[in-house]
């Protein structure tokens, strides 16, 4: 059962098996035959299991790759313990930077023209330096204040390298370990190439930026930066510069000079609409990509990690979430399955019990303990223990709540994003019945099971729908079968 070794390889495997080893998981190192590459003077399975933080550190050294599957892995509950994900969550995308003349020498190869010739001003040293690249300030010859992304050099063929190595590991795991048949690491890995392709184009990121600007148009306190085609390649981003300072970095008094309420009203709501009306959403809210500008707006920046939801999957969305607004578990759970795809040993009564328990003591929580984002990734949690395989997406809209909370409660700490939800899918599905009746009421209708579990929310979502030329009331569904 060992794996082929590929020699371009090694090095690669070599890693992840020493991983193993550290994090107690030396029996699939035998399984797999990598003992000797695992052999090292501290390879040695330790008595006392390393704290999570270790993880995070040891991923910052393998590099750009294992950094980036380090956050992937920060939104999987159902993959890795809450102690875990949390570490992986507060993992530094930050690294030495690289010398200002691969800089020129990059955007003048991918612009066409020398920077002193395009640029005004062009800062040496750059803003923030990231695995994947770095970002310096600059302005324009018409005066635009921009900032320019700069990909770092090489790094595609690494990554590329990298892939290759981990997607051969994941298939041997996924034929060879009940992990990798419970988990299915080959289809996580797909995600993350997926994910890391859209980061690694720049020309996707722009294209992010002007999608995501258009959704938060109706949204007065809410921006996001604009990008300048023309000085924009794969690997060179020319945007709008936004002052602001990170949300989380404001003193007292500063918060007290805040409109939070509004703030965070718009901010949660804007995000619904990102995932429920257009199926597109930032899927990495995190504070530092949050910042308040000087006259008082919140901007949100780093929009290469975006997330896509399908028509039908926004529908079960919904449906989800009004089930967990109103306290009702067997609707979540419902609203899982529906979504999700159960493996063979499937456990429908521990997954439908696990999920209510959630449910419940969700809703017994005080205002400033509720954490939607923390709800969504419970349940993913609890479905990977009962053998319900909830597609990526959905752990990637928990990690984005999970962020949002956190902004939301330092921006207005009475702020309920349980309420939020509700009010605001409420208005969605109002907003999709009058635009488009005939195709919604029909998806609703046919789901009976919406209406039987939810009577309540769809004759109020009904009722509120009138408008003097268009009423429908759903009492219940009581058919005899």
């Amino acid at each position: 059962m060992a794996l082929s070794l590929r020699p371009q390889s090694v090095g690669r495997y070599r890693d992840v098996a020493r991983l193993l080893v550290k994090y107690g998981r030396s029996d699939l190192v035998r399984q797999a035959e990598l003992d000797d590459l695992a052999v090292t003077e501290d390879a040695v399975e330790p008595a006392v299991p390393p704290k999570a933080e270790e993880l995070a550190a040891d991923l910052e050294k393998l590099g750009p790759t294992y950094i980036k599957m380090g956050q992937l892995l920060s939104t999987r509950a159902d993959l890795i313990p809450p102690a875990y994900a949390k570490a992986l969550s507060r993992l530094q995308d930050a690294v030495e930077p690289f010398g200002f003349d691969e800089v020129e020498r990059i955007v003048s190869a991918q612009l066409g023209f020398r920077i002193a010739k395009g640029f005004a001003s062009f800062e040496s040293t750059p803003l923030a330096s990231a695995s994947l690249g770095q970002v310096h300030r600059a302005r324009m010859r018409d005066g635009r204040e921009v900032v320019v992304k700069v990909q770092r050099p090489g790094i595609r063929e690494c990554i590329a390298a990298d892939m290759e190595g981990l997607a051969e590991l994941a298939e041997f795991a996924d034929n060879h370990f009940e992990a990798g048949r419970r988990y299915g690491f080959s289809e996580l890995l797909r995600q993350f190439r997926r994910s890391l392709g859209g980061e690694l184009d720049y020309r996707r990121e722009a294209a992010n930026l002007v999608t995501l600007g258009r959704i938060l148009r109706p949204y007065d306190r809410l921006l996001v930066p604009e990008p300048i085609a023309d000085y924009t390649t794969s690997s060179v981003l020319t945007m709008q510069y936004v002052e602001g300072r990170k949300v989380t970095d404001l003193g007292p008094l500063a918060k007290l000079e805040l409109d939070g309420t509004v703030l965070a009203e718009q901010l949660f709501q804007a995000y619904l609409d990102q995932i429920l009306v257009e199926g597109f959403f930032h899927a990495d809210p995190h504070p530092g990509n949050v910042l308040l500008t000087p006259d008082g707006m919140l901007a949100l920046i780093d929009v290469g990690m975006v997330a896509r939801v399908p028509k039908m999957m926004r529908q079960l969305l919904v449906k989800l979430l009004l089930a967990l607004s109103d306290g009702n578990g067997k609707g979540v759970a419902d609203a899982a399955m529906d979504m999700g795809r159960p493996l063979e040993w499937f456990d429908a009564e521990g997954f439908c019990a696990g999920a209510a328990e959630l449910v419940e003591q969700s809703q017994g929580l005080c205002l400033d303990q509720i954490d939607a984002g923390g709800v969504v990734m419970e349940l993913m949690r609890i479905s990977g223990d009962n053998g319900l395989r909830l597609p990526p997406e959905l752990s990637m809209l928990g990690k984005a709540l999970l962020n949002l909370d956190q902004v939301a409660h330092t921006l207005d700490p009475g702020f309920n994003p349980i309420e939020a939800i509700e009010a605001h899918t409420n208005e969605v599905m109002q907003g999709q019945m009058q635009t488009s009746p005939g195709s919604v009421f029909s998806a609703l209708l046919e789901a009976r099971d919406f209406v039987e579990h939810l009577p309540g929310r769809v004759n109020k979502v009904m009722d509120t729908v009138a408008d003097g030329n268009f009423a429908l009331k759903v009492d219940a569904f009581d058919e005899a079968s």
